[in-house]
């Protein structure tokens, strides 16, 4: 990501979990249409990943990345593994299913294994068609000491921006992680990134999944977090269906959300006084800085 203007507020207005099931790919692609998500990024091991590819194949236009999935979060909604993983791997759990937490995979995922796997994932995208932008972390698995090296080499090696920001402090979904005192890793993967032409998000703002109440008040609070920069809105549109079987005790956040993203008189306000921004730009940019300092 490129360093921003001083004072521009600059938002990629961002779907997480596509692929998770048809009413997230659904509400992608109406909210996409609408000209008010800018980007998503699919989970390949989910069921709908492949939805995702026809989308892409018919609508070119549409920015999307890979959401690196090493967790399956669900209480019977699961996914596995792509790689053939063996116990010592520790991948996935005795059911052959990834993780249900952050803090299972930090204790018992073999790093290299981890990189198999994300490698695996990208491979597996490309080769669907889809015209890869960028990645980041499901439930932000990666950013934890053990994984944000081996995230950022794996984004590097594919010539792909990695979402990070330049302090655990500015990544609301930290909240799934556990112990973030080992900032080292982190430290080195930053200057791994910038090194390469990856510039930070300023600031990570997430649904916000523990409101109470009605919808617009919890956003309307989220949205005045926003300040002159780089924010990434990793959201979670979904149309209604079949994510009340999934999620029957939150679903409604996540259809709530895209009814809310729908309605001008939330967002014609919201974004009229910022850029909006997606993530292919940031990716061709990169590479094209890439081929300039080969050529220098």
């Amino acid at each position: 990501m490129q360093q921003q203007q001083a004072a521009a507020k600059q938002i990629v207005v961002h779907e997480d979990d596509l692929g998770m099931c048809h009413g997230a790919n659904a509400a992608f692609l109406d909210l996409s249409k609408r000209g008010v998500c800018t980007a998503g990024s699919v989970m390949v091991p989910c069921p709908w990943f492949l939805e995702i590819a026809a989308m892409q194949a018919e609508h070119p236009e549409l920015d999307i990345g890979v959401h690196l999935t090493l967790n399956a979060e669900k209480s019977f909604y699961r996914w596995r593994p792509l790689t053939k993983t063996s116990r010592a791997a520790g991948l996935a759990d005795d059911d052959g299913y990834c993780w249900r937490t952050v803090g299972e995979l930090r204790r018992r995922a073999a790093p290299e294994a981890v990189e198999t796997e994300l490698r695996a994932q990208i491979d597996a995208a490309i080769a669907a068609g889809i015209d890869v932008t960028h990645v980041d972390s499901h439930m932000g698995a990666l950013i934890c000491p053990e994984f944000v090296e081996t995230y950022v080499k794996v984004a590097l090696d594919y010539a792909l921006p990695a979402l990070l920001t330049r302090s655990y402090a500015d990544y609301d979904p930290r909240h799934n992680l556990g112990d973030l005192s080992d900032t080292a890793p982190m430290a080195r993967a930053l200057a791994l990134a910038e090194t390469a032409g990856i510039v930070p998000a300023d600031q990570v703002l997430e649904t916000p999944f523990g409101r109470n109440g009605a919808a617009r008040p919890a956003y309307d609070a989220l949205m005045a977090r926003i300040e002159p920069g780089l924010t990434f809105l990793a959201m979670h549109f979904n149309a209604p269906g079949e994510i009340e079987a999934i999620e029957p005790k939150s679903s409604h956040i996540r259809t709530e959300e895209f009814a809310l993203f729908q309605d001008p008189h939330f967002t014609g306000p919201l974004l009229a006084g910022c850029e909006l921004l997606g993530m292919r730009g940031f990716r061709d940019r990169m590479r094209a800085g890439k081929k300039e300092k080969v050529v220098h």
